[in-house]
């Protein structure tokens, strides 16, 4: 069975510029030193020396695949990410892990729920929120080709389905479309999402689907869509509201003169209660059923339209 380190090593094989780096994070490549050795390197606990040496690589033709929590990845290094990367537009790969709920028991300073606002800052950057391994590995060789530099939140999240579109770099995954309701989602609560759609479904709604993968280029076609065909477009993150995909929606609804029935999903100026995973989804209203239940609550309490016997 393939995994990430798997595809890492396949990857440096076919093509030597692929330099594996890390600031003493290996959890997701701690088998790769003793396989590629003259391509790994690990920087110790400095984060702003990562990619100081990335972008130095990555002017001499190497492509660096960096590794960091990815609260410290995006935070620490802010400046050398956006003068020494972002200004040249180097292909380097900030490969981010345990980003968002995926923190799970580790405290605020370690939840990366600002990540996107931040990389978003970042001129041609490229960001990547595969909803689970299968997805991940899908889509990750086609991003670490591109000349762009790239985020990309990492995850070995089991996959909940087989999904029918492949991965391409902008374009969402549109598994289903609803005239009442659209959830769009990314990364780890897509999951949680297709357990709302199907609650939803059960009280009587036509609801769609959109796992988004890309934040940045975003597929806009996609969520314009959905706010015109829908009369409720929901977009779920375990991200700070301000930043995130609501922010994102609606700078295209702003852009394109477009008025519509928008729900956020996510985290209002507050970081998370920090516990295992389901606990925290549970704690902090994420679940498949809160989703679904907040969105009810919506219908019916804070905008008007769908049928009486709905």
């Amino acid at each position: 069975m393939m995994t990430y380190e798997n595809l890492l090593e396949e990857m440096i094989k076919q093509d030597d510029r692929f330099v594996v780096m890390t600031a003493e994070n290996r959890a997701a490549i701690r088998n790769l030193p003793g396989k590629i050795s003259k391509n790994f390197v690990d920087v110790g606990i400095a984060e702003q020396t990562l990619i100081g040496m990335a972008a130095g690589l990555a002017l001499r033709g190497r492509i660096p695949i960096t590794h960091a929590l990815a609260s410290f990845l995006t935070l620490r290094p802010f400046e050398f990410i956006r003068t020494d990367v972002g200004i040249g537009s180097l292909p380097v790969k900030l490969v981010g892990a345990v980003p968002g709920f995926l923190s799970e028991a580790n405290g605020p300073t370690h939840q990366a729920v600002e990540d996107i606002a931040l990389m978003r800052l970042i001129p041609q950057m490229q960001i990547f929120c595969p909803a689970d391994e299968d997805e991940l590995l899908n889509g990750f060789e086609e991003i670490a080709q591109s000349p762009n530099p790239a985020y990309i939140r990492y995850t070995n999240q089991k996959a909940l389905i087989k999904h029918p579109i492949a991965c391409k770099i902008g374009e969402a995954e549109v598994l289903q479309q609803g005239s009442d309701i659209t959830l769009i989602t990314y990364g780890l609560l897509f999951n949680e999402t297709l357990k709302a759609k199907k609650i939803l479904e059960e009280n009587g709604f036509s609801v769609g689907v959109i796992n988004l993968r890309y934040l940045n280029p975003i597929d806009e076609e996609a969520i314009l869509e959905s706010v015109k065909k829908s009369f409720l477009t929901v977009c779920i993150e375990d991200h700070f509201q301000i930043g995130g995909l609501y922010s994102i929606t609606a700078e295209l609804l702003l852009k394109n003169r477009i008025t519509g029935n928008v729900l956020p999903i996510a985290l209002k100026n507050k970081f998370f209660k920090p516990a295992l995973l389901g606990d925290v989804l549970e704690y902090e209203g994420f679940t498949g059923k809160q989703i679904a239940d907040k969105i009810l609550y919506a219908l019916k309490f804070e905008v008007s339209g769908i049928t009486d016997n709905k």
